[in-house]
């Protein structure tokens, strides 16, 4: 098992700014991955619109992001390339994505969309018993059942006390284990019981850098997407680097 070390406060600032270092030197693989993921969020809104499900929109959206983790690999690879002094190229960043298609990766990857599939019936679920089986015309008219009824408020409160639950277990699950797939050839069980072990042994700088994703995704997502190609390349390479002050392989000393 790879060895889990306490990390603070000071830590995160510090992965923080070396994520904004690695952005900085190498920013148009993370405008590009990041315009990517902001397009594919701007779909799944879209999407839900042309199906007549608007009032799906917002937890759609909310679930899409669930997925960051997974569209961060290039940006972890990016880094791991910077701190290694590799040379940086469009072919090994993708050839190393596509070589996770037979690794333990992509096992995580399926992790993730469970989570996601678990999200949207919940908010179906909860749609069901708080407002009953009934479709809505238009956002507007489902934002205001929402607002202005005890019921639509219920559902609310409800509908974001279980996402919160999900979103903190999918960040347990992943906030290191995707680094240390990618990095090294571990089986996923393996990279999530580590995951999970990182979380518990420095809950609160971890938890704290859990809540100011959480938060900037959630600003990120306001214009229609597009603070994401900044922000999450900028959350993806600070998240390598908080990976390599928690865990530590192979008998080397944590950054």
């Amino acid at each position: 098992m790879p060895k889990v070390v306490p990390i603070t406060g000071t830590d995160v600032i510090d992965a923080l700014g070396a994520g904004l270092m690695d952005f900085r030197r190498a920013p148009v693989y993370g405008l590009v991955i990041g315009a990517f993921f902001a397009v594919g969020g701007l779909f799944v809104v879209l999407t839900a619109g042309a199906l007549n499900m608007s009032y799906l929109s917002y937890p759609a959206a909310a679930g899409f992001v669930l997925l960051g983790p997974f569209a961060a690999v290039g940006l972890y690879e990016v880094s791991r390339r910077l701190q290694t002094g590799e040379p940086l190229s469009w072919s090994s960043i993708f050839g190393a994505m596509w070589a996770q298609k037979g690794r333990e990766l992509s096992w995580m990857a399926f992790v993730v969309l469970f989570i996601q599939i678990m999200w949207m019936y919940q908010v179906r679920l909860l749609l069901a018993l708080f407002l009953g089986f009934r479709s809505f015309s238009s956002f507007e008219e489902f934002m205001t059942q929402v607002l202005t009824t005890s019921d639509g408020l219920m559902f609310l409160a409800v509908g974001h006390v279980v996402g919160a639950i999900l979103s903190l277990i999918l960040f347990s699950l992943t906030v290191v284990s995707f680094p240390l797939l990618l990095e090294e050839d571990r089986d996923f069980i393996t990279a999530m019981i580590t995951s999970v072990k990182a979380v518990f042994t420095s809950p609160l700088p971890m938890l704290g850098w859990g809540l100011v994703v959480t938060l900037v995704l959630v600003v990120s997502m306001l214009p229609g997407f597009l603070g994401l190609v900044i922000t999450l390349p900028v959350l993806g390479h600070t998240t390598w680097h908080l990976y390599k002050k928690c865990v530590v392989n192979d008998g080397q000393e944590a950054a």
